[in-house]
C-alpha cells in the first residue's frame, strides 16, 4: 500500500499495538491512539512505555482490522523511535485532540509520539 493509503487507515481505528525492548525482552502493549500527521501518538504513565521513549528507543507500532462479513482486512506497520512530549505547548494541543484513554486522562498524564523512519501496509481485496 501507499504511504498515503497506510496513513489514511491508521485514522481509522482507535487501538494499535506498541512494541519495544525492555530488560532484554520484546514487549507488546495494545494502546488507544491517534495520528498526528504521520506520528502516531498516545498516552501512557510511569513504567517500560515512558522508559522506552525516554531513550528515543526502537519501536514498532502496528494496527489493523478485519470484516468478518465481507473477509477482507488490513494491517499497518509503523517502524521508527519513541519520543517522550514534554514541551507544555505540544502537550496542551495533543491535550484538545480528543484522545480519550480508557483510564482517566490524569491516569496517563505522559504523551508518547512514534516518528516512523518506515510505514508499510497490506490490505486483503476480501469478497463480495
Amino acid at each position: 500500500m501507499s504511504f498515503d493509503r497506510c496513513l489514511e487507515l491508521l485514522a481509522t481505528v482507535p487501538i494499535g499495538r506498541v512494541s519495544f525492548l525492555a530488560d532484554g525482552e520484546i514487549v507488546v502493549l495494545p494502546v488507544n491512539y491517534l495520528m498526528d500527521g504521520p506520528d502516531p501518538v498516545f498516552r501512557t504513565a510511569r513504567g517500560s512505555k515512558l522508559s522506552s521513549a525516554e531513550g528515543y528507543n526502537l519501536v514498532a507500532f502496528e494496527a489493523d482490522h478485519y470484516d468478518e462479513r465481507t473477509q477482507s482486512g488490513w494491517s499497518v506497520l509503523v517502524n521508527g523511535r519513541a519520543w517522550a512530549i514534554y514541551d507544555d505547548g505540544e502537550i496542551q494541543r495533543l491535550n484538545h485532540l480528543g484522545l480519550y484513554p480508557w483510564i482517566e486522562p490524569e491516569a496517563r498524564p505522559f504523551w508518547i509520539r512514534i516518528r516512523p523512519a518506515s510505514i508499510s501496509g497490506r490490505q486483503t481485496p476480501g469478497i463480495d
